[in-house]
């Protein structure tokens, strides 16, 4: 992802989360009020983030909180916390310009789900993308309609599928998040879903392994009938047959997640992620593995 990132900008940059007071169709009772059945947004939130404050409030606390990490260093302001395309275009046009024209802002990362997104929406993020850098993450979460059913998630892959099509058409850099191990998902289908994936027009993918987080559906499911998790040992061999899986150009941004303790369940690794990626290096050096080494797109690009 480093290397991806330096081909873009000339200086070092780092993510500003924000949360801007979004909801979701999953839980403002437009599709469900459940919301994902293992969703709880204060897993990863940083403690600067607060819907109370506005966008520059919160972008004010996230410098603070990073400063003298490099110097001469700019910010991605991360509108993170629920579905951040979901509120009318005029309010997206205000928070979205409201973090550009912060001082040493140089672009905007959008999370959101790929059904709250459209043409309107998309035609005014373009237009940002000629002036700034934008990057819109979609949450897939999976590739298999039975699962996204299973948890709660009310879109299927194919809308995802389409989402990430019309963002890319636009030039406009995107991303796709997924989660390694949902319950119903056993290792061949989730290093299947690799292929799926790479046929996708992604730039950057996120992903991460299945966290029980306290008080979610998820965990009520889990302590009724205990599923399996893998252990950190396991997941390392996993990910790195997955990553061979994957087409080479494919930037990824992330391999785990840790989440607050006093908020997790299991698995408790401990971990964290730069450690992770250390240990899924060594791992892959050993073998010879390396990204695409099995990958099924047609040209290998």
């Amino acid at each position: 992802m480093g290397e991806w990132m330096a081909k873009r900008f000339p200086y070092k940059v780092q993510k500003l989360s924000v949360d801007a007071g979004f909801t979701c169709p999953n839980r403002d009772g437009r599709l469900s009020t459940g919301g994902c059945i293992f969703c709880d947004n204060r897993t990863f939130n940083p403690k600067y983030c607060h819907p109370g404050l506005t966008v520059t409030q919160q972008i004010a606390a996230g410098k603070s909180f990073y400063a003298g990490k490099y110097p001469h260093m700019k910010y991605l302001v991360y509108f993170q916390a629920f579905s951040n395309t979901y509120a009318p275009l005029h309010r997206l046009q205000e928070l979205y310009e409201e973090a550009l024209e912060t001082e040493d802002v140089a672009g905007i990362v959008v999370g959101t789900r790929p059904d709250c997104i459209n043409e309107d929406i998309l035609d005014y993020l373009e237009m940002l993308n000629r002036h700034a850098f934008v990057m819109v993450e979609y949450g897939i979460e999976s590739t298999l309609d039975q699962t996204l059913n299973a948890i709660n998630r009310h879109h299927t892959f194919d809308c995802s599928r389409k989402a990430i099509e019309a963002t890319h058409a636009r030039h406009i850099a995107t991303g796709g998040h997924l989660i390694i191990g949902l319950p119903g998902e056993d290792k061949q289908t989730i290093l299947d879903q690799a292929h799926t994936v790479s046929q996708l027009p992604l730039d950057v993918l996120k992903l991460h392994q299945l966290q029980i987080i306290r008080g979610t559906e998820l965990e009520r499911r889990y302590h009724a009938e205990p599923f399996p998790l893998m252990t950190l040992d396991e997941y390392v061999a996993f990910i790195a047959e997955y990553i061979r899986r994957l087409r080479p150009s494919l930037a990824i941004d992330r391999f785990v997640s840790q989440s607050p303790r006093h908020l997790l369940v299991a698995p408790r690794w401990g971990i964290k992620s730069q450690d992770f990626a250390q240990l899924l290096t060594t791992y892959m050096l050993k073998r010879g593995y390396f990204q695409g080494q099995t990958a099924r797109t047609a040209d290998g690009q």
